[in-house]
């Protein structure tokens, strides 16, 4: 690793993490004497949160892009009067937010969310945070279908915990790097609406096998907006092309995003100058 640079790792992550669901970790590296690779160099399956808090411990310098939103809708925040809210000039105002929600069981979160869901029209029941439209994700407050509220709420605790640093959001370790990723930003570019994974045994087909295998060969060419070719030894590449859930795939897609990041160091790992506090931004994903 040259001097100076960051270890990389893309996050697949699970709320609720088990044997067969575990989550996954992809390592890797990029450099700047070949700005446009970087290298798989393998992967992490990690079965239990407790594991997750543990690694996200190690020393840096690393950078590590998480597939989990790390903030909730401005206009949620708002509605429920929840710490970050507009007229609240108190600091630090994601660190209260989490701490807010530690507070809350995911009953009640979802008793508020559809509460708030209820009140709203057809169409337009969830609030979105200012990414999430150009990324092509799910609002962070959705509970079902992907449960993404979950996956704030299991992890953000865990990323204050390990006092990791969040740009944009709250000040920790700069050696210890967190940034958002979304991989079907990525993925939609190169597939459009075309399916490529599913945790539905009945729904692991070959044609959703195939549509893995052509991402592959395009993230392999570098020929998609991150602009980066993906390098791997063939057993890394057929973990990723036969893991029909798509896990392993998706963690080596954040890969990808933190090495686009790593690359833009210098300038805020490339995130907008000005993000809104309580929502975040995910990287890679132009603003406006």
């Amino acid at each position: 690793m040259e001097p100076g640079a960051f270890s990389l790792h893309g996050i697949d992550f699970s709320s609720a993490p088990n044997r067969r669901k575990p989550i996954v970790i992809a390592h890797g590296s990029w450099r700047s004497t070949e700005p446009d690779r970087v290298t798989l160099g393998g992967f992490t399956r990690l079965d239990t949160l407790e594991a997750f808090a543990q690694w996200l411990l190690q020393p840096g310098p690393w950078l590590g892009v998480f597939d989990l939103p790390f903030g909730l809708p401005r206009e949620l925040i708002n509605t429920l009067g929840w710490p970050g809210h507009d007229n609240d000039s108190a600091p630090l105002p994601w660190k209260r937010l989490i701490e807010h929600l530690q507070t809350q069981s995911r009953a009640e979160l979802r008793g508020v969310f559809r509460q708030f869901c209820a009140t709203r029209p057809a169409g337009a029941k969830f609030a979105h945070r200012a990414c999430d439209r150009p990324a092509g994700s799910s609002p962070s407050m959705k509970w079902v279908n992907p449960p993404v509220a979950w996956m704030l709420h299991a992890a953000t605790p865990l990323l204050l915990g390990a006092h990791v640093d969040l740009p944009g959001l709250h000040a920790g370790d700069p050696q210890r790097v967190a940034l958002e990723g979304y991989p079907g930003f990525a993925a939609r570019a190169v597939l459009g609406r075309r399916s490529y994974k599913s945790d539905t045994r009945s729904k692991q087909t070959e044609e959703r096998q195939s549509a893995r295998a052509e991402l592959l060969r395009v993230l392999e060419s570098g020929r998609h907006p991150l602009g980066l070719r993906l390098q791997c030894a063939d057993p890394l590449h057929q973990t990723m092309l036969r893991d029909a859930s798509g896990d392993h795939l998706d963690a080596a897609l954040c890969l990808m995003q933190a090495a686009w990041a790593s690359a833009r160091r210098a300038q805020g790992w490339g995130l907008p100058s000005q993000i809104d506090p309580v929502e975040g931004w995910i990287v890679s994903v132009p603003q406006g």
